[in-house]
């Protein structure tokens, strides 16, 4: 894939960003990208934590692509660290392109980059596509997550 470039979001992003959580269908139940602040909010929590990666493909200067890197240090595993992947999106003029796998792949050697011993993502089990996608890039579906609504 040419013409793309990943890199540090910054805030101008936010709005591309969000809009790109919110495009499709469990997203638009999830997301509201006509309040902009607890986008905001959010980004400037990241921005403060040195653990945390979210970044934006870009192509002609139009953001087409996101996914947060999150690194966490542990006890487990003989104190290794690991990264989590969460909200990857890619704009519905891209879908099929390539850029997911080339974001995944800016994921995984970012984390190695970090010293992780491991990279884990959840994906929702509405999504049999994306399981696939992962799946193809060489994870495995080893685990069976929980999640309790706050």
């Amino acid at each position: 894939m040419t013409g793309i470039g990943i890199r540090s979001a910054v805030a101008d992003d936010v709005p591309a960003i969000v809009a790109m959580l919110a495009d499709d269908v469990l997203g638009a139940t999830r997301e509201s990208p006509d309040d902009l602040s607890p986008y905001v909010a959010a980004f400037e929590r990241l921005q403060g934590d040195p653990n945390q990666h979210l970044v934006v493909a870009e192509r002609d200067g139009e953001v087409v692509g996101t996914l947060q890197l999150t690194v966490i240090p542990g006890l487990s595993r003989r104190g290794s660290t690991r990264s989590v992947v969460e909200g990857v999106r890619v704009h519905g003029s891209e879908r099929g392109r390539g850029l997911g796998r080339q974001l995944m792949e800016w994921a995984v050697d970012e984390s190695r980059r970090q010293g992780c011993s491991l990279v884990q993502l959840t994906s929702d089990a509405a999504r049999p596509d994306a399981h696939r996608f992962y799946e193809q890039l060489g994870f495995v579906g080893s685990h069976v997550g929980f999640k309790l609504q706050l």
